[in-house]
């Protein structure tokens, strides 16, 4: 689709230019009158040609090693990997059934850049044939198994999952039954305008390659277990990179910030992530994953909430 975009852009820039060279030899209404109007679609054509082909390129660009890997899958790992899977990747990958994959992330987005259909994990999609090197690469550092870039995996801080835990995920979903139907392969399609936009520096970019050993601090209701959660969990994209609330322009939902948790209780922050209801009774948007964040244990929710209410620089009550 992009590739015969471009050869319509470039043919379209090729004809307007060729057309502004023959109007300089016709009547003087056509020199003064045309040229300047033909000229301007030509420079925009070529602008577009030029952004598009850029696009393209950076489409093509990412590469990342493969790592040789076989995780073992054992009962321990396939628990905490359907934890992980419930409390993260569901929020994309589980919108029409566990890991079923098929919802169109574009949805959510303000701008048509594209369409970015959630991938089906389990073996009623691609993932039978690859490798646990090749699963491993894909959630660390969005490349498929084939090479491609995977756009908005790229975008998630999935790639900040420890090792162990990124294991733990690969073990869970070899052990889940085929559901659903096949999704397309490479999941992310670039609209034209989204190319375009690539080509200009225009959409985020993708997080940096990451090729050494990501551990995780000891499970436990700690500021410190809790700053690992929020280090990949994709908080950050809708609420700012400070979590002091999104920006506009930004291509999330724009959240607020955070700092408001200081105020609530353990409780009243537990209950809002069970409930969807915040303690003002305010209804938390349908665009914010608390279903899945609800799925955390007590223990990671307590770490959460420590962390956020650390940022502050204020302790807060929790009875």
């Amino acid at each position: 689709m992009l590739y015969g975009a471009l050869t319509i852009l470039i043919v379209l820039a090729v004809g307007l230019i060729w057309l502004a060279i023959r109007l300089r030899a016709g009547g003087r209404i056509a020199r003064f009158a045309g040229i300047p109007l033909v000229g301007l679609l030509a420079v925009v054509a070529s602008l577009a040609s030029g952004l598009t082909a850029a696009g393209i390129y950076k489409l093509h660009a990412r590469t990342a090693p493969l790592a040789d890997l076989k995780v073992e899958g054992r009962p321990e790992q396939i628990r905490r990997g359907a934890s992980l899977a419930a409390s993260f990747c569901a929020a994309c990958h589980s919108k029409t059934g566990t890991l079923s994959g098929g919802f169109d992330l574009a949805n959510d987005i303000p701008i048509p850049i594209g369409s970015f259909v959630s991938s089906n994990l389990t073996p009623a999609g691609v993932l039978p044939n690859w490798t646990d090197g090749e699963i491993f690469r894909a959630i660390r550092n969005g490349v498929d198994a084939e090479g491609n870039w995977l756009f908005i995996m790229s975008l998630t801080r999935a790639g900040r999952l420890s090792d162990d835990d990124t294991h733990a995920l690969i073990a869970y979903i070899r052990s889940l039954p085929a559901s659903g139907k096949a999704t397309a392969s490479p999941p992310d399609q670039l609209s034209l305008l989204g190319a375009v936009m690539l080509g200009a520096g225009m959409l985020p970019p993708p997080k940096p390659v990451f090729t050494g050993v990501v551990t995780a601090p000891a499970k436990g209701p700690t500021r410190e277990y809790g700053e690992y959660i929020l280090s990949y969990q994709d908080c950050r994209e809708c609420h700012g990179a400070k979590l002091t609330g999104g920006v506009p322009g930004q291509l999330a939902p724009i959240g607020p910030g955070l700092a408001i948790v200081k105020d609530w209780t353990l409780e009243q922050f537990i209950s809002t992530l069970r409930t969807g209801i915040d303690p003002t009774g305010h209804e938390l948007s349908p665009q914010m994953p608390w279903r899945p964040f609800g799925t955390m244990d007590d223990q990671e929710l307590e770490a959460m909430y420590r962390y956020l209410v650390s940022l502050s620089g204020e302790t807060t009550s929790s009875n």
